[in-house]
């Protein structure tokens, strides 16, 4: 019997583990992916936006070249930080089923073994699952939500759909390998949230046309060869195009929250239910921890502000 089954092997989950253990907690982390799983797939170039203190799990020092480290750099630490503390982490292990037992324990069954835990913490994160355009065509092969190298795009037309960080850093960077980049945007400008230091450089980038933006825009229709887009005046445009990096965001597994029997306290922002406080939800034993406890709002929460999660659960389960 477990005390605890931790849910996602992210750098929230690691933090799960660590608190656990300090605690003498009987714990073992399942994570679907890799360790730390959603940053393996951020792109290959990127730099947080954070200083490498401020994602230091349990006072373990995070050394960077930089302030702002590197996702390589980020993969290194986390991977010594679960490897030298002997942390329980079970990898490529899927959660296929969950159910509560007369005595209120979970009985967790997954693509390999099944655990009995008195508690089950979940840290999934949200970058698995992307919104979709709801577009025809987006499930053509040259679509993709996901960016990782910008070589792949040299000398090819580029479509970049969205205005965020991570759609910025990919019209940037393959711009800089010899894309020719158009961005589509829904909004009116470039994402106020964009990193302060790059949210320039895309401005001017736009304003001397080497990459082309159309604001108030949104893609109705992909070809084999072409796209089709409305323009800010409601005409429908059709351009020439290579490839189309769809970088419109991600969600939380909300059916898996749903069948975990947790309920939402915001259903315009899908918000789950769960006390600030201990970070359970309303099921008994279960918790939340990290990005998910966020909803939509996938902004709200990220590694600096939310492992501080991992002790506030750790102390409800003892006492």
């Amino acid at each position: 019997m477990l005390d605890i089954l931790i849910i996602g092997a992210g750098p929230i989950g690691i933090a799960c583990a660590l608190e656990a253990k300090k605690n003498k907690l009987n714990y073992v982390v399942i994570e679907k992916g890799t360790l730390v799983n959603s940053l393996y797939n951020y792109p290959s170039n990127m730099s947080f936006f954070s200083t490498s203190e401020k994602l230091e799990i349990d006072g373990i020092p995070f050394i960077s070249k930089n302030p702002k480290p590197t996702k390589q750099e980020a993969l290194e630490y986390y991977r010594r930080v679960a490897t030298s503390n002997e942390l329980s982490i079970n990898l490529f292990e899927e959660v296929a089923n969950v159910t509560q037992q007369e005595d209120k324990t979970y009985q967790v069954s997954t693509n390999k073994k099944a655990y009995l835990t008195k508690n089950i913490i979940v840290s999934t994160g949200f970058y698995d699952i992307p919104n979709p355009l709801n577009v025809p065509g987006e499930d053509l092969p040259k679509v993709s939500h996901y960016y990782s190298d910008p070589h792949f795009y040299s000398m090819q037309k580029l479509i970049v759909v969205g205005a965020s960080n991570s759609s910025v850093d990919a019209a940037l960077e393959t711009w800089r390998k010899g894309a020719e980049v158009t961005m589509i945007v829904r909004g009116e400008q470039i994402g106020e949230r964009v990193k302060y230091w790059v949210r320039p450089d895309i401005i001017n980038r736009i304003k001397e046309g080497s990459i082309k933006a159309y604001f108030n825009a949104e893609l109705t229709h992909v070809h084999d060869n072409t796209v089709e887009f409305k323009d800010e005046n409601g005409n429908l445009q059709t351009i020439e195009n290579d490839f189309v990096l769809a970088l419109t965001g991600y969600r939380p597994n909300f059916s898996f929250l749903e069948k975990l029997g947790i309920e939402v306290a915001d259903s315009d922002k899908k918000i789950p239910d769960y006390n600030e406080e201990s970070m359970e939800t309303n099921q008994k034993g279960i918790y939340l921890a990290g990005v998910i406890c966020g909803g939509l709002e996938t902004h709200k929460w990220f590694i600096e502000n939310s492992i501080v999660h991992a002790e506030k659960i750790i102390q409800s389960i003892k006492s």
